[in-house]
């Protein structure tokens, strides 16, 4: 489990595809602390670390996960949104974050909001899985590259997140842009009333 508050961005140097799998190659400032079977989220997708060399780490994504997310269009030099797994201990800072993505959201515009950033997101509409709980409603969270944000204006199918110069700087929210495409989990907690209901129903 996740809480969405990305640590850093870490860097990619490396990418191998190995049949329907990719190797992803990461640098980061917590590399020797990490252990080989370790958890942690990729632009908001929960990797395992599978290796640890020279002051880097290698995760593996297998198809499903490539055909879900923005992670297939890793490329060496790119920034990544990273976080460790919550300590039962820690502050939940954030939200719940599974860290698996429910699917990916297109930019549709960057606004200057007097210091901030307001980006705008569309995403697939699909009734049956807004029925499960696919869905955003106002001032409730949902998580963007594994960052977890407080949701503004939703509409059907768009969503408005606004950004702090802080998160700006030091997540990859600086390299969005219009066109972008990025990785979207909705509210664990809707997902799961949602399917209550549905449940209890007649």
């Amino acid at each position: 489990m996740f809480s969405g508050i990305v640590e850093e961005c870490a860097r990619v140097v490396g990418v191998v595809k190995e049949q329907e799998n990719v190797h992803f190659t990461l640098e980061c400032s917590f590399v020797d602390e990490l252990k080989i079977d370790q958890s942690v989220s990729h632009n908001g997708v929960c990797l395992t670390v599978v290796r640890i060399q020279n002051g880097t780490y290698t995760v593996t994504a297998m198809k499903e996960t490539l055909d879900r997310s923005n992670l297939g269009q890793l490329k060496i030099g790119d920034e990544v949104n990273v976080e460790r797994s919550m300590p039962m201990n820690g502050r939940l800072d954030g939200h719940i974050v599974q860290g698996h993505v429910d699917g990916t959201a297109e930019c549709l515009s960057v606004e200057d909001a007097d210091g901030s950033h307001v980006f705008t997101f569309r995403h697939a509409f699909d009734p049956e899985m807004v029925r499960r709980g696919y869905f955003c409603v106002d001032k409730g969270s949902v998580t963007v590259n594994g960052v977890s944000l407080t949701v503004c204006n939703p509409t059907r199918d768009t969503f408005q997140v606004c950004i702090i110069p802080y998160t700006y700087d030091h997540t990859n929210f600086h390299s969005i842009q219009a066109g972008t495409i990025v990785n979207i989990e909705f509210d664990i907690i809707g997902k799961y009333l949602s399917r209550m209901m549905d449940l209890t129903k007649g």
